[in-house]
């Protein structure tokens, strides 16, 4: 069979919606400054889809700085990978003070969070060592694993004796092979908000002699309270040995970073495939990286402000009796029941009708039946979002119980 025709049959569990639902459910098009309230299909909506937790997105002094540094740089300096031709002095600051603000004693800048951690994973690793990783991890971090030669054991999410049971599996690899136990899980979850259970974790690192590895991309900024993520408000941040975030959250920028032990940053550094064969992270990036950084830092009322509304939000979607799973983070879920086309609508009716844009998630990315609405909350959300989101959410709801949005997807009105 030719390659092609085997793809155009089969686009995909989500490019097959694509007739019905490209730029509307899927491909959405928000438009205007980066803000609690966007411009969507024409009309102004509460945003609740943007990982701009700490509000720098369109800060006036992250712009400013942003904007000088495209003045003074451009966007093509430096050029080449940094091994090559593409160091300079501000990269090298911008990770030690990221290391710094996290409290490990290196770290090594990289310019996009999904290609360095798969190929992150990849480095450690030789055919020799086994990798054990968390059922919930990302997707970056699932490709990552996919490239691994030897051996991998998936724990099931969250769950520290299904944990053990694959590191007993792992030790008795590593034995033979004289390899060694990788670790992976995350700080924060996305899609549903639970931390990860890394002072569990970090419970049997003595007795299983593992390296752990986390990406804390969501707790990054949000969590712990300096804001050095998942590890400190956990406790255990001492015992990450390589700690990973990228910029796309709380810095709301470009990059991504690691952090660890001197000697495992210099080996990554030198051998992460990611990096060595890629552009390094122009300039304005960087600069901007440094400012949102300092502000991070000097202005907590910050991550004040955002748990102040993810609190109110969270609060009261339980008061009025919904499902958030099991969320210790910002990130909000709520779950419902129902199908495909019953969550489109409900998603059409809160678009058009109560002007709340949120993320929708249905199968095959969470079971048959359930509905993942996710929120996420931000420091320059403010109350009136809240309530105005509390009682539409309340009425859809209700709707939704009531089946007033059974119909098929196919059948599913894009107004």
């Amino acid at each position: 069979m030719d390659l092609f025709s085997r793809i155009r049959k089969n686009a995909g569990p989500l490019g097959k919606y694509a007739d019905v639902a490209e730029g509307y459910y899927i491909f959405p098009k928000l438009e205007g400054d980066i803000a609690n309230r966007m411009i969507f299909n024409g009309k102004e909506v509460i945003v609740w889809s943007v990982n701009n937790y700490l509000g720098l997105a369109n800060h006036p002094e992250v712009r400013k700085v942003d904007a000088e540094a495209a003045e003074r740089w451009g966007m093509a300096y430096p050029m080449g990978s940094r091994m090559m031709s593409g160091n300079t002095d501000y990269h090298c600051q911008l990770e030690n003070e990221l290391a710094d603000f996290v409290k490990k004693p290196a770290g090594l800048l990289v310019n996009f969070g999904y290609q360095a951690m798969s190929s992150c994973i990849d480095a450690l690793l030789s055919r020799n060592d086994v990798v054990v990783y968390d059922s919930g991890c990302h997707a970056c971090i699932v490709d990552g694993v996919r490239m691994h030669l030897g051996q991998r054991f998936v724990f099931d999410h969250n769950d520290m004796e299904s944990l053990e049971k694959n590191l007993v599996r792992a030790k008795n690899i590593v034995e033979r092979t004289g390899g060694g136990i990788l670790v992976i899980s995350e700080g924060v979850f996305g899609m549903r908000g639970e931390q990860g259970d890394l002072k569990g974790i970090v419970a049997l690192k003595e007795k299983y002699g593992f390296r752990l590895l986390v990406d804390d991309a969501h707790g990054f900024g949000t969590l712990g309270a300096t804001g050095a993520g998942a590890g400190e408000e956990q406790g255990v941040q001492d015992e990450i040995d390589v700690y990973f975030s990228t910029f796309a959250k709380s810095m709301a920028g470009i990059g991504a970073f690691f952090a660890g032990e001197p000697d495992i940053m210099q080996y990554l550094k030198y051998n992460i495939r990611s990096q060595i064969f890629a552009k390094s992270l122009p300039m304005p990036f960087v600069i901007g990286g440094l400012k949102r950084l300092d502000m991070i830092r000097t202005q907590p009322e910050m991550k004040d402000n955002l748990w102040n509304i993810a609190t109110a939000l969270q609060n009261g979607l339980k008061e009025r009796g919904f499902n958030l799973g099991n969320t210790t983070s910002c990130v909000t879920p709520v779950i419902l029941k129902g199908t495909v086309g019953e969550a489109t609508q409900m998603v059409n009716d809160l678009r058009n009708n109560y002007s709340i844009f949120c993320s929708i998630v249905v199968y095959p990315v969470v079971p048959k039946g359930m509905i993942l609405l996710r929120l996420i909350p931000t420091a320059v959300h403010t109350m009136e979002d809240v309530e105005i989101t509390l009682k539409a959410f309340t009425v859809v709801a209700d709707k939704l119980r009531a089946g007033s949005y059974n119909t098929e997807f196919k059948e599913a009105r894009i107004a």
